[in-house]
């Protein structure tokens, strides 16, 4: 009893890694798509023979990601599967599909509350409590010299009286004069506005006009501004538009905050820390089940912000290691109401409309051309390749192998599999990683870098440059990597 429990303690200080490797000492695996098999060798020669990856265990973990991708996408078309099916193409395109459900059900939900009528715009208008403006502004930076600054001024100057009688034309002047690119293509629009939105400079002049009427030469630390207000007759569209998509603004908080309030959402003690480790290796943190926010009726776990995250911008996801707790709660109770909005949707009944069936569909069979004519491989290509599906993933795979160690070495551009495809055949398949297997290939990919880098290494005057040796690697396609 009292060995066991040394054995037991001399595992547990040697760590977790350590412990995975005792069970699978040297193995040879890296990688598993289906009974297609990513060997250490492999991977070793892939990320040692070039200088795109860098030798690191999270570099070398994704390249084997990647692999899996490709390998089951490549052995998709070799066993003649539809891709461009319905139910893939929904599953693939989640969050296109999930952001037109939410418009659908915003425009059934909150939309209809937030259109005003005739006399309500014009009641906004004459309340003044928001305003519309134009201007003409001649730009002068803050460093400008005297002799620039009394130039543009002079400019105004001359604009000036223009602008007082141009009335409805005032928009023709700041397209032809102002030097506020944001505005001037839109006549000096500056779009509705309350108190409190411009610097003082401006705000003052530009509070003080009535209905039509034009201010004075303005200077503001932006240069020289010559401001108009308006009529609602010349502007009654666009206010109301602006007027509407305000108010939508802040009926969408209102019933986000209400949304969070009924179903109390709230992050777990440790949801930041364990939002940062997950975000170290979304990889691995893809199938965790850890909770990080709790919420009535459910939970949120890694895997569901993994699936979030696949979905916004990846500068979403490397922000998240250096934001502070309070920002990563935050984030994760904005990510939680998303996904509660969606559920929501889904109870409500709300459909997509042909339109927005029509642009996933080409927004799909976009990405799948993209990806066979990446690898040169389509129908026609493997039914002419093969007799079998067996010899047909293994020419797909040859495709899939050439084009990853044309990437590798720089000779091609890397097109990653959209990540909601990849997730979808994944769930269509058996697929594993294993990390000791990595560790072995970063070991040997070292070493298949260092004897590169020396054996090219310029000899002496008049000495050739050797050729790598092989390296005995075997050559059989099996995996590719994204």
């Amino acid at each position: 009893m009292r060995r066991l429990s040394f054995v037991l303690l001399a595992f547990t200080l040697t760590g977790c890694d350590a412990l995975r490797d005792a069970f699978s000492a040297r193995a040879e695996i890296v990688a598993r798509a289906n009974d297609q098999i990513l060997t250490v060798d492999r991977l070793a020669q892939l990320a040692g023979s070039g200088k795109q990856v860098p030798l690191e265990p999270m570099a070398l973990s994704r390249l084997a990601h990647v692999w899996i991708d490709y390998a089951l996408f490549a052995q998709a078309l070799a066993h003649g599967q539809d891709l461009r099916d319905s139910a893939t193409m929904t599953e693939a395109m989640w969050p296109l599909v999930s952001q037109l459900k939410w418009e659908r059900f915003h425009e059934r939900v909150i939309a209809p509350r937030a259109r005003l009528s005739a006399a309500q715009v014009d009641s906004a208008y004459q309340a003044g409590g928001a305003r519309m403006f134009q201007h003409i502004l001649f730009q002068v930076a803050p460093s400008a010299a005297p002799p620039v600054d009394a130039q543009k001024h002079r400019q105004a100057d001359q604009v000036l009286p223009q602008a007082k009688a141009a009335g409805a034309r005032f928009g023709q002047l700041a397209a032809r004069y102002s030097e506020d690119p944001g505005s001037k293509v839109r006549g000096g629009a500056l779009g509705v506005s309350e108190r409190g939105q411009f610097v003082p400079a401006f705000e003052d002049a530009a509070w003080q006009l009535t209905p039509g009427s034009v201010s004075g030469v303005v200077k503001s630390p932006f240069g020289y501004h010559i401001i108009r207000r308006p009529p609602l007759a010349e502007v009654r569209d666009s206010f109301r538009t602006s007027l509407e998509e305000r108010l939508t603004y802040r009926m969408d908080s209102l019933y986000l905050d209400t949304l969070t309030t009924k179903r109390r959402i709230e992050p777990v003690g440790r949801a930041a820390a364990i939002v940062r480790a997950a975000a170290g290796d979304l990889d691995d943190a893809r199938t965790s089940g850890r909770v990080v926010v709790k919420y009535r009726g459910g939970s949120f776990r890694v895997k569901d912000l993994v699936r979030w995250l696949a979905a916004l911008d990846p500068s979403v996801a490397q922000a998240l290691p250096q934001a502070t707790d309070e920002q990563i709660n935050q984030f994760l109770k904005v990510v939680v109401q998303r996904q509660l909005l969606l559920e929501q949707a889904d109870s409500a009944g709300v459909k997509l409309t042909d339109d927005d069936w029509r642009l996933l569909r080409a927004q799909h069979d976009s990405a799948i051309t993209l990806l066979g004519t990446v690898l040169n491989l389509s129908p026609r290509v493997l039914q002419d390749s093969a007799s079998t599906p067996e010899a047909r993933e293994a020419f797909a795979l040859a495709r899939v192998q050439d084009y990853f160690e044309r990437v590798v070495r720089g000779r091609a551009r890397f097109y990653p599999l959209p990540p909601f495809l990849g997730e979808t055949l994944r769930a269509r398949a058996k697929w594993s990683v294993d990390q000791a297997g990595v560790r072995r290939a970063l070991e040997r990919a070292k070493e298949i870098r260092g004897a590169t880098d020396s054996l090219q290494a310029p000899g002496p005057p008049g000495m050739p440059r050797m050729p790598p040796v092989p390296t005995g690697v075997d050559s059989t396609p099996r995996r590719r990597l994204r």
